[in-house]
Parts: structure tokens; C-alpha cells; sequence
């Protein structure tokens, strides 16, 4: 079934989602925004782009853009001005218990830490996501495996596409807690975006994409097998190796003078 139709308005051609597309259209560019605004990507009094720009950028109508517009608006994170535009509010309050995620570090040690815990959670996240993902979601865990992989072809930073990747994962466990703590602590809990935050953009260790790329796939082929225990298995090893690399840095680093 078609999920836009064609309609004529003052001699051109228009792009119209139907409704129940549009709905997932909105959530997605919503969920997209909210994820830059968590990120810190758009900091408070910042104003986002004008709508015919997010219209380009996310290839959806102006509706689609207004109705994101409102729910970030509903959420707290947006406030619009009459005739100037929409400017950010800033990331919702949060707890004084999971700001040490967020706040920023040069402590190879404080990334450990925060690898170990997440393979508390994103292990058991494979599994889940094993178990219990829709075709629309394994769809999508292809698609941003596939998108990490083009990046990486071309050369180009995959920050995100790492972020988006275990994000998908989280969504596919159709437990929303899961999706609700990545989103909670943003791009900001892949180790290599925390530590260039404060590094001056230096990144401590060799281009690893090519790794990473191969982790991700292997993750993504035991969910798509059905397979919890492969998909926790591939999990592990692959927050695992984040932390063998990192440890690794730490071993080449000169002892502090006493």
C-alpha cells in the first residue's frame, strides 16, 4: 500500500502522507530533534532551522514538521515565537543520579565504567530485541546498519550512526525503558564522542569503523536469526571490545609523577 499520495495545489504537485504514515513520520522527526536537543547538537536559546529547511532535510510535508514542532513543544524542549521562530529550551531536568553520563569527562576510567554498566543493560537489550521484534523493526535495524556501513565506505564521521544503531535495538525490545535511558543519555554515551568533547576533538585511539562495523553486524545478524543468546553473546563482545580498547590506552599512558 502506497504511503503518499498525489494531490494538485495552484498547478503543482504535492506530496501528501496519509495519516497513519504521517503519524510515524512525526514521531520519527520528533525523536530525531529530541536526540539533538538531549545531545547538546542544539544548546538552550538556540533556533532550530526554519521549516522549509527541515522540510528538505527530513523529506516530509510542512504537517509532519508542525506536528513534531508541537510535540517537542508538549515535551518542554521548544518554545515558538510569533513571527521569529522555534528556539530550545534545553534538555529536560535531569536527576542528579544520571548526570554523570552527561556530564563531560577526560577519564578514560569514567568510559570504562560507563561501558560495564551498559553492558548490564544493551546484553539483555539484544536479547530482547531477539525475541521480540516486529518485521518494521528488524527493517530498521538493517537500515541503520546498512547506513553505519555506507558512511564508514565514504569516509564520513559515524557518531550517530553509531548512536541510531543501538538505538534501534532498544526500540526492537518493545520495552519502552530501554529506548527511554539511550535517549535519556544521548549520543554523548559513545565513548569516543564523550572524550573528544573534552579532548579538542582528539581522539585517543586509530579509526576503528571498520571494528565496529563488523561488531554491529554481528549483532544485527543473531537478532535477525532470532537467536537471544547469539544476539546477547554478540552484544558483550562488542561493548566488551570498546572496553579492551580503551584499557588499552590507559596501558600506554606514562604514570602520573608521585
Amino acid at each position: 500500500m502506497a504511503a503518499y499520495g498525489i494531490c494538485r495545489r495552484r498547478g503543482a504537485l504535492a506530496i501528501v502522507e496519509k495519516p497513519g504514515v504521517r503519524r510515524t513520520l512525526t514521531s520519527r522527526v520528533a525523536d530525531d530533534l529530541r536526540q539533538q536537543i538531549e545531545a547538546g547538537d542544539y544548546a538552550p536559546g538556540d533556533k532550530l532551522p526554519t521549516e522549509p529547511v527541515m522540510v528538505e532535510r527530513f523529506g516530509v510535508s510542512r504537517t509532519v514538521i508542525r506536528e513534531a514542532i508541537a510535540l517537542l513543544r508538549a515535551d518542554g524542549l521548544v518554545e515558538s515565537r510569533h513571527g521569529v521562530g522555534v528556539f530550545v529550551l534545553g534538555p529536560s531536568q535531569q536527576p542528579e543520579t544520571l548526570a554523570l553520563f552527561t556530564h563531560a569527562t577526560d577519564k578514560i576510567s569514567d568510559i570504562i565504567e560507563e561501558l560495564e554498566l551498559r553492558i548490564g543493560i544493551e546484553v539483555e537489550a539484544a536479547g530482547l530485541a531477539a525475541l521480540r521484534s516486529s518485521p518494521a523493526q528488524e527493517a530498521e535495524i538493517q537500515a541503520q546498519l546498512g547506513h553505519f556501513e555506507q558512511l564508514v565506505e565514504e569516509g564520513l564521521p559515524t557518531d550517530q550512526a553509531d548512536f541510531d544503531f543501538h538505538m534501534a535495538i532498544a526500540a526492537a525490545t518493545n520495552n519502552n525503558r530501554f529506548k527511554a535511558f539511550l535517549q535519556h543519555i544521548g549520543k554523548r554515551i559513545i565513548p569516543r564522542v564523550k572524550f573528544r568533547t573534552v579532548m579538542g576533538g582528539v581522539d585517543p585511539l586509530p579509526n576503528r569503523d571498520a571494528i565496529l562495523l563488523k561488531e554491529h553486524a554481528e549483532v544485527a545478524d543473531a537478532i535477525l536469526a532470532r537467536d537471544p543468546e547469539r544476539a546477547r553473546e554478540a552484544m558483550r563482545r562488542h561493548l566488551l571490545g570498546g572496553i579492551k580498547r580503551y584499557r588499552a590506552v590507559t596501558a600506554r599512558r606514562p604514570a602520573a609523577p608521585e
